[in-house]
């Protein structure tokens, strides 16, 4: 058992440092191919970022344990606004006030009740995947306008656009190619070990693939949204923060599962019908009074949201 919790550390580790290594050097390559700045990071950041999660649903898919892959987009939905929007805001208040999150907010809200929808079907399918991988299309295409409106409004028309993240100018061209290189072996190796790891972990302990799913995969997968919000609340960075779980959410389940739907079927485990997806949905509605009536996310929010998480694991574990 040892040796099993070992490799899938090791594979979630590789996961963690291959998914980065991806990001910098796609960065990097487009930048040096001319694609603008903006459009680099609304797509190459977004999808790059979210690689580990893609690779782990695929993965599973192809070795016959789809619960894995939709317990892990589920689990990390749920433990980004619980745990990811939580945990930091015991540590610094998150001034959520400040930000207007509305328009991408109701597009989250959307993307979960057609994929709450689409889940009653019995399965994520081929039809399932164009769904939502056309809903992604919309709301990217909405996102690089509302942003190039923005930059005009607030330069006058200067398009000067700041650097997405990842970006080296300076960066040699042997490093860019290192970088796609160890990100693309590192990410399905990393996926492989997780996977087969995570099936023994089911096995051993007598729960299934989507038990594990939701939660040791989840948390894992969620560690990097979890780094990048606590550094955003100690720095004062609300709309980073907020950013980083609406943005990250909406690409669990439009491009995740759509993607993964392409590659096979996944059929819906009926727990999933029957709880957790209320569960994602219901902790996706604890937003409204900070995107809507400017709420603060004080240290009692905070921990108020991380207990719900920890108990709502332990409900999953225990039933």
């Amino acid at each position: 058992m040892t040796m099993v919790w070992l490799l899938a550390g090791l594979g979630l580790l590789l996961l963690l440092l291959a998914g980065d290594a991806l990001v910098r050097g796609a960065v990097n390559l487009a930048l040096r191919l001319g694609i603008p700045a903006l459009i680099v990071s609304l797509t190459i950041v977004a999808f790059g970022t979210s690689a580990p999660e893609l690779l782990i649903s695929v993965q599973a898919v192809l070795k016959g344990v789809p619960g894995i892959a939709i317990g892990n987009v589920v689990g990390s939905n749920t433990a980004n606004i619980l745990l990811v929007l939580g945990f930091p805001a015991i540590l610094s208040v998150l001034h959520t006030s400040g930000c207007n999150s509305r328009k991408s907010y109701r597009q989250m809200i959307a993307a979960s009740l057609v994929f709450i929808a689409l889940a009653f079907r019995g399965k994520f399918d081929l039809l399932s995947g164009v769904v939502l991988l056309s809903m992604l299309a919309y709301f990217l295409l909405h996102a690089v306008q509302d942003a190039r409106l923005h930059r005009r409004s607030c330069c006058n028309g200067d398009l000067l656009e700041d650097e997405p993240e990842g970006a080296d100018p300076d960066m040699p061209w042997w490093k860019i190619m290192l970088y796609l290189v160890l990100g693309l072996i590192g990410l399905p190796l990393g996926a492989d070990l997780l996977i087969d790891s995570a099936e023994t972990l089911a096995r051993q302990f007598g729960v299934s693939e989507s038990v594990i799913g939701l939660t040791l995969v989840a948390l894992g997968t969620s560690l990097p949204e979890l780094a990048t919000t606590t550094m955003a609340a100690l720095r004062r960075q609300a709309d980073v923060a907020m950013g980083n779980v609406i943005g990250s959410n909406m690409f669990n389940l439009l491009a995740i599962i759509g993607i993964a739907s392409l590659v096979g079927p996944l059929p819906v485990d009926p727990e999933f019908l029957r709880f957790d997806l209320w569960v994602m949905l219901g902790a996706s509605a604890l937003l409204v009074p900070f995107v809507y009536f400017r709420r603060d996310i004080n240290r009692i929010w905070g921990l108020s949201l991380t207990v719900l998480y920890v108990t709502y694991i332990l409900c999953v574990l225990t039933f």
